[in-house]
């Protein structure tokens, strides 16, 4: 699993899962391009991998807004010339993404789908139409289980979600001809700093909780279980995979 000389762009590469897949992809050997709103997130841990060796750069991005990202696309091809990996990790997820059903305000909704769905499409587009130039490459989004069990009170990230399950499999269709694979990763429950007690802050505000089930393999995931991953799919040891949602969840959604 190589990944040597590629180029990879992360999309809310500084915080949570997004920095088990920066890792992993730089020990696999690319050069990272780290996207974050709060670039100061994304500034610490390029820091941190220049210090161990690695090569990576920080860029500050809104991936809902269509300029930001392409000047997140025109910089990295400034510094090192080409893109041939996008992760598009970044969205609203946690305690941000609840939003139940009936009282969902249309403000909170156009939040959810701006992120986590139009601005997956947004990254991709960009990305890909510098993949068609180039001759190829791979476009990972991360999904979440959410997209195939509902989760209470979260019924715009649910549609989110499963709809990045959907848009993988159309655009690995339509750009299959380019030399561009897409596949998608779904994470169950991982342990990052924002959802530690995230059980506990939702029954506070009166939900259930019942939806949560208890994990086969015994523990909360971490982000070390998904960035291998990634970087497999990332990689030529995935060249005849495309269209494909690999579930990564202790086997959260085998019962």
């Amino acid at each position: 699993m190589k990944l040597t000389g590629k180029v990879a762009i992360v999309t809310g590469g500084g915080t949570g899962i997004g920095r088990g897949i920066v890792r992993s992809l730089a020990e696999a050997g690319a050069r990272v391009v780290i996207a974050q709103r709060r670039v100061e997130k994304a500034r610490a841990m390029a820091e941190m991998l220049r210090s161990e060796g690695f090569e990576a750069m920080a860029v500050g991005t809104d991936i809902s807004k269509r300029p930001q990202v392409q000047e997140l696309v025109a910089r990295t091809l400034e510094h090192w010339g080409r893109v041939d990996v996008l992760v598009n990790n970044a969205a609203i997820t946690g305690m941000p993404a609840i939003a139940p059903f009936l009282h969902c305000t249309d403000e909170q909704l156009d939040q959810i789908v701006e992120v986590n769905l139009k601005g997956t499409f947004i990254c991709s587009q960009e990305v890909a139409r510098v993949m068609v130039r180039q001759g190829g490459g791979s476009i990972i989004h991360i999904s979440s289980v959410a997209a195939f069990a509902a989760q209470e009170g979260a019924a715009a990230y649910c549609a989110t979600k499963a709809g990045i399950v959907g848009l993988t499999r159309a655009m690995a269709l339509e750009l299959a001809p380019y030399g561009i694979r897409v596949n998608c990763v779904a994470p169950g429950d991982i342990l990052i700093e924002t959802n530690e007690a995230l059980i506990e802050e939702l029954r506070a505000r009166g939900i259930s909780g019942h939806y949560a089930r208890r994990i086969p393999l015994g523990r909360r995931g971490e982000p070390r279980d998904i960035g291998p991953a990634v970087a497999f799919l990332a990689s030529e040891d995935a060249a005849y995979i495309t269209g494909a949602t690999l579930i990564i969840d202790g086997g959260f959604l085998i019962y």
